[in-house]
């Protein structure tokens, strides 16, 4: 009996130092030797960072609220969606125009500001999502349920690993894996440079009402929080609500809505029956914003060869709803 009971706490301990590990060394996830061992299951002690995350955003009632940390916090949804619509998504998982290496790597180091791991991660897990949409391997389509399908399913064992096998193009980029590997680094010195910046504030511009800790909680917290589960209503919402104008093999719907919070990817119909354009609003009046900012982008030359609809796909889009 006794052990058995040293057995069990060995095994336990093992399992913490692991998820201390995964906290900061994705390696240390991938190099577990256990790859398909209840890889269905929410690893919770690899997911206390992400619970810890939320339960931070309480602290608005110790820090109180300024304009300052509330336009600094809007400032960074904005800024870090676009790096997660336009270049995690339409660029690194679709390939839909083109950029500079030191672009791609400025675009990458803003999206991993997002707390929602490696551009690498992001780019093998929505690229296996498109193969394999509501079907049973779909980690994420809400035929499993609203709650695996929106966050669940990013708090599994096997959703903390990034399958390599799928993004063979953007593996010869060492700042990628580097990124994908620390995806904690690059959140870190966000809270930090908040920190400092919200300190600077109080000393040198008192009368905007800001510090550190208001800063770190409104400007990384609270902003991050609302960046991911706005991102993630695209699985758990956008295969739910909204209009089916194309008869996709998937779920998928198009919502002006989920189309406003996120940017653009509320077409997830139209994404669905074309996921190869840099446009996802394929009408006038489908508001696109992460399609304009391409678009301004590739104005003042850093991106280029922006992928549009074709031109059959545009009447099919004219004569449906």
């Amino acid at each position: 009996m006794a052990a058995r009971d040293a057995a069990g706490r060995n095994h336990r301990g093992d399992r913490a130092l692991a998820a201390l590990r995964g906290w900061l060394d994705t390696a240390a996830v991938a190099d577990a030797g256990d790859a398909g061992a209840d890889d269905d299951r929410i690893d919770w002690l690899r997911a206390l960072p992400f619970i810890g995350m939320h339960l931070a955003c309480l602290a608005v009632f110790a820090v109180g609220v300024s304009a300052t940390a509330l336009w600094v916090a809007l400032a960074l949804y904005a800024l870090r969606m676009f790096a997660i619509t336009g270049f995690y998504h339409r660029y690194f998982s679709h390939r839909t125009f083109r950029a500079s290496r030191p672009v791609q790597f400025a675009f990458a180091l803003l999206g991993a500001a997002s707390v929602q791991r490696g551009p690498l991660w992001w780019a093998a897990h929505h690229r296996h999502h498109h193969v394999h949409a509501d079907t049973a391997r779909d980690p994420h389509t809400p035929r499993k349920g609203f709650w695996r399908s929106h966050v669940g399913w990013f708090l599994t064992r096997g959703g903390f690993r990034t399958d390599t096998s799928r993004i063979g193009d953007l593996l010869k980029f060492p700042e990628l894996r580097w990124l994908d590997r620390w995806d904690t680094a690059v959140p870190v010195a966000l809270a930090a440079a908040l920190y400092v910046a919200g300190e600077a504030l109080a000393r040198w511009a008192p009368s905007l009402g800001a510090n550190g800790p208001q800063l770190l909680v409104w400007g990384f917290f609270v902003s991050t929080v609302a960046l991911f589960h706005a991102t993630v209503t695209i699985n758990s919402l956008a295969h739910r609500w909204g209009r089916r104008r194309f008869q996709t093999r998937d779920d998928s719907r198009n919502n002006l809505w989920l189309a406003l919070l996120t940017f653009g990817e509320g077409w997830h119909n139209n994404h669905h029956h074309f996921p190869g354009s840099a446009r996802q609003g394929f009408r006038w009046w489908e508001i696109d914003i992460t399609w304009y900012g391409l678009r301004a982008l590739q104005a003042l030359r850093i991106v280029h060869d922006l992928k549009p609809v074709p031109a059959a796909v545009l009447a099919r889009a004219r004569g449906g709803r």
